[in-house]
């Protein structure tokens, strides 16, 4: 990202181009020179994975329940059709400041909620800065998107860290199964070993090989329908490994969930007309609670409504 805030115009207009073009062929992209530490990077990753290699009895001291999905949970064996999902994970809210509950995230290992709550600072900037680009691509004002989502102080951010133990069977498992993201954008902190993560190119799944020290971004639903599907949420899953365990930290980039997202004006025309509903991210949620990852199915759906 060095060269969209340096002096090299030239190479300003470059780097612009590829995000837009990523955004727009493939919904996904690769971010380096972020800002981000790479030992804070590297330290969320071992924290994380010391957290799940901990006896279960410690892991389930912040298990969710029914009436909230925060904490910890497991995925083990669930089957889903013909597949099984096979992971463990965590799950925690970051933004707005209101549902933030650090006495909610693990006490083990020591250092966790210290080096948790200074990454979820870094990848809220570094969400801000893709937001801007993002928006100046789509020939809006530069904090378009931002605002859109509720502005710095009121959008929503959560993680989840997922962990994929090592699968005796990976043929008949998937550590996640295919879905869209349905929230604005996931910056995803990949494991820096082990490759897992899949994106959909027509008929064929791309496995993504991670940069070192670069984070995956993901669009998701509510970009498509900000940008009026000129930007595609990416159709994804992940594949265990039956050699290797695999973390990874999923940092969603939400909308604050009482605003009707819908596409934005200067991008909707005559010959292209508004393709989806004024919708709260809080409705798009409820809309697709009970249908669980299904491709792309729900934003699609909401087309022919």
């Amino acid at each position: 990202m060095k060269h969209i805030y340096g002096g090299d115009e030239g190479k300003r207009a470059e780097t612009l181009r590829l995000v837009s073009e990523a955004c727009q062929e493939w919904g996904f992209f690769q971010v380096v020179n972020h800002g981000v530490s790479h030992e804070l990077m590297k330290g969320a990753r071992e924290v994380w994975r010391e957290f799940f290699h901990q006896p279960l009895d410690v892991k389930e001291v912040y298990a969710n329940t029914p009436l909230t999905y925060e904490g910890y949970g497991s995925r083990l064996g669930v089957k889903k059709g013909a597949i099984l999902d096979w992971s463990d994970y965590f799950f925690l809210h970051y933004m707005p400041c209101s549902l933030r509950d650090q006495a909610k995230w693990p006490a083990l290992p020591t250092s966790l909620r210290s080096i948790i709550s200074e990454y979820g600072e870094q990848i809220v900037k570094l969400g801000g800065r893709i937001l801007e680009i993002m928006s100046i691509n789509l020939g809006l004002r530069e904090d378009f998107l931002l605002n859109a989502f509720g502005g710095e102080n009121d959008l929503g951010a959560c993680l989840r860290v997922n962990f994929y133990p090592k699968c005796p069977q990976p043929d008949l498992t998937l550590g996640l199964s295919s879905h869209s993201d349905p929230g604005g954008m996931t910056i995803l902190l990949p494991d820096e070993n082990v490759s897992g993560l899949q994106v959909r190119r027509g008929e064929d799944w791309v496995t993504v090989k991670p940069v070192p020290n670069a984070f995956i971004i993901n669009m998701g639903d509510q970009i498509q329908v900000l940008s009026n599907a000129t930007y595609k949420s990416i159709e994804h899953r992940v594949i265990v490994n039956s050699d290797k365990d695999r973390v990874s930290l999923a940092f969603f980039y939400n909308p604050r969930s009482d605003i009707p997202i819908q596409p934005a004006k200067e991008l909707v025309t005559k010959d292209r007309p508004a393709l989806y509903p004024p919708m709260t991210f809080d409705e798009y949620r409820l809309y697709i609670r009970t249908r669980g990852p299904s491709g792309k199915a729900q934003v699609e759906s909401l087309t022919s409504k």
